[in-house]
């Protein structure tokens, strides 16, 4: 079974799997293989513990029997849909038809291609494919799969002449955008494009509720058979499927079980699922250009860049000497830059895993993809090594723990539900092997093109290709990354891109080196820190470089609150009118003014305006007795407060006037100039002071100055 699931020829006793190249996915295979043809259930676990054939022997000897195998099933009068095309039904039902979940694939051929053959032979994948002829209507208000004869499909194949290569580009792209009525389409479509006798572009598009990213190969495979058997005038030669997507469904839910049965695969998942997501952030702080928006666009930008042998020759050496797979170093290494920028020592990590958990769907196109999400502590700073281990723990549960559909265990762990965000998670990341599938049409070239633009699902994907050599030795990752246009700019995508590449590099080669040792930043950026921003030639005010971000944006969101923004222009002109109001009150250098109130948009207005005018400010808690605002207005020799009400209110009240203090409003100066005063003091003056608690005696205050 080793051999045969690594396809090689042989497999010694004592041959590791993963050293042999096996890989997560492989091991999946494995795994369905050994419960089809011994029948145990053994579980990933112990195929990473014992990895030859003598080790997992000893486990098989002592493994619970299989269980529910994958057959052919007495089909209801309406077949429900699968979790995950469930999940995507309900997207097309909110947001109408849409291309975000399109899988294109673009081909240029050329030579001599018969068009009659290309055809017919789409006309056998999809007669050998259920799904890919299946729509998706609903009776009251439920959707079922409906799986439609082949003669009632119509044309496959549209063709279509072209005499430049502009109209060529526009109409792959008009076909890459459409949107699929799941009701009434196939979730299917083909498009040739003609640009002469010999010169050919292909478009093909299959809605994600129909295949994911396994089902291409099989798609190019039994395309490129049923071309080559038409070619000759007859029909391809394969054996049948098993089954169809429609038995998978109608399984699922038999092998998952009764949810209220405590017993159930699903119960038992559920509960290590709830144990393991337990006080995961919903949300990651990422280093984004702007706010999350409340409705997403789902446009996104992509930019990729290489990393050389020597460095995949290291991410392999490192995982065989770990005893983690490829995946898990990325994983680590991913973890690692996402903590560095800010987001925390708990990081959520999505990915997805093939979900042909029987042998039975090998061959079969269909959506059997499941997300798992992988969280990674770096809790403690700890060495790399022991972040692939925290990794490799934790990867290991969440595969034996893989079946539950990602759409079921979203609905009952209930997180807040943000349209905007997606759930769980909102960083994804795929590594994969290079893909060698292609179309093999007789007498024809092909050649693979990218599609213009790329939908962002979420915040930020990152994609790692593994590519090798004709030694099967390793030649270097090829990385994608994918950021929310909505949040990140094109610029940030490289910087976040450049900032892993340096990552990967530094762990594989100091795999010893703690998380807060990891160096992130280039070169160039370092000496800006070191030789710009932290230099003392020219002195820089908090006010100023706040006036230079209005000058490059004035419309980008500063502040927000309850869910509505301001924009730095706007918080400018109100801060600058309150500052006039400061300044005619004696407010200048060296000046500290006493600032009264809740967290608000008026908050931060009052601290800006205080700085405009050229004094500093000296935060008073609106809780705080009157003793104490006495303390801190006399220790200061504060003449001037702000505070959310007029004159002689709020906390300040009757020590105000005991202490000489003018309290002004911070709505004061409506009406007035909102330009700027240029009036800001040195970067070396004081710019807030900051009182110690006085529990050990009576408080003392801290300057901080504007540098």
């Amino acid at each position: 079974m080793f051999a045969e699931v690594l396809g090689v020829e042989r497999v010694g006793v004592d041959e590791g799997f993963f050293e042999l190249g096996g890989h997560s996915l492989l091991a999946m295979r494995l795994v369905s293989r050994v419960r089809a043809v011994l029948g145990v259930e053994l579980g990933v676990r112990e195929l990473f513990e014992a990895s030859t054939p003598a080790g997992l022997a000893a486990r098989v000897a002592g493994a619970d029997a299989a269980r529910l195998g994958l057959v052919r099933w007495e089909r209801p009068e309406r077949v429900p849909l699968s979790f995950a095309q469930r999940r995507l039904w309900f997207l097309a039902q909110m947001e109408g038809p849409s291309s975000t979940y399109n899988m294109p694939v673009i081909l240029r051929l050329s030579g001599q291609l018969d068009t009659e053959a290309l055809e017919a032979a789409l006309g056998d994948v999809i007669t050998r494919h259920e799904v890919l002829r299946t729509v998706f209507p609903a009776h009251d208000d439920e959707p079922y799969q409906r799986v439609l004869d082949v003669d009632g499909v119509g044309r496959i194949l549209r063709t279509t002449e072209v005499t430049s290569e502009g109209e060529a580009a526009a109409l792959a792209a008009a076909e890459i955008g459409h949107g699929f009525d799941l009701a009434a389409e196939i979730p299917l479509r083909a498009l040739l494009i003609r640009g002469g006798t010999d010169a050919h572009r292909l478009v093909v598009v299959i809605h994600h509720v129909a295949g994911d990213g396994w089902s291409t190969d099989l798609l190019a495979r039994d395309l490129s058979a049923a071309y080559a058997a038409r070619r000759q005038d007859q029909e391809p030669e394969w054996l049948p499927l098993p089954v169809q997507y429609a038995d998978y469904t109608l399984w699922q839910r038999e092998l998952l079980g009764d949810k209220d049965d405590p017993e159930s695969l699903e119960a038992t998942q559920i509960a290590y699922w709830r144990e393991a997501l337990q006080g995961a952030p919903e949300e990651l702080r990422l280093p984004t250009d702007r706010p999350r928006p409340t409705v997403p666009s789902h446009r996104g930008h992509a930019i990729t860049f290489h990393l050389p042998a020597t460095v995949h020759e290291e991410l392999t050496a490192l995982a065989r000497e770990q005893g983690v797979t490829s995946f898990m170093v990325v994983q680590a290494a991913l973890a690692v830059l996402l903590s560095r920028l800010g987001a925390g020592e708990d990081i959520p990590i999505g990915t997805a895993v093939a979900g042909r958990t029987d042998q039975a769907l090998d061959g079969l196109v269909g959506f059997f993809v499941n997300t798992l999400v992988l969280r990674t502590d770096l809790t403690g700073n700890p060495s790399f090594t022991d972040v692939l281990a925290r990794v490799r723990d934790h990867g290991l549960a969440a595969l034996d723990h893989q079946d539950v559909p990602f759409e079921r265990l979203v609905e009952v762990l209930a997180p807040t539900r943000v349209r905007a965000r997606h759930p769980l998670f909102q960083v994804m990341l795929t590594v994969e092997k290079a893909n060698e599938a292609a179309l093999e049409l007789p007498g024809i070239q092909t050649e693979a093109q990218l599609p213009e633009g790329k939908p962002a699902k979420f915040d930020l994907s990152v994609t790692v290709t593994e590519t090798r050599d004709d030694d099967d030795r390793p030649a270097g990752l090829s990385c994608s990354l994918t950021v929310a246009a909505d949040m990140f700019d094109r610029t940030t995508a490289a910087t976040i891109g450049q900032r892993f590449a340096r990552v990967l590099t530094g762990v594989v080669a100091k795999p010893q080196a703690r998380v807060r040792q990891i160096d992130i930043l280039t070169d160039a950026e370092r000496q800006q820190i070191l030789g710009g921003w932290n230099t003392t030639a020219e002195p820089q005010t908090v006010s100023g470089l706040f006036e230079r971000q209005v000058a490059r944006d004035p419309g980008a969101v500063a502040v927000e609150q309850g869910g509505v923004g301001v924009s730095y222009g706007e918080l400018n002109a109100r801060a600058n009118r309150l500052a006039r109001v400061l300044v005619g009150e004696g407010v200048g250098a060296e000046c500290v003014v006493a600032v009264s109130m809740e967290r608000s948009v008026d908050l931060v207005v009052a601290l800006l305006a205080v700085w405009k005018a050229g004094g500093a400010y000296v935060p008073v808690d609106p809780g705080w007795p009157a003793a104490r605002v006495g303390v801190v207005l006399r220790g200061c020799g504060v003449r001037v407060a702000v505070a959310d009400v007029g004159s002689g209110g709020g906390v300040f009240g009757g020590v105000a006037g005991e202490c000489g203090v003018r309290v002004v409003g911070v709505g004061a100066g409506v009406g007035l100039d909102g330009g700027d005063l240029g009036v800001g003091g040195l970067g070396g003056v004081a710019a807030y002071v900051m009182f110690t608690s006085g529990s050990l005696g009576v408080p003392k205050g801290v300057v901080v100055c504007q540098r």
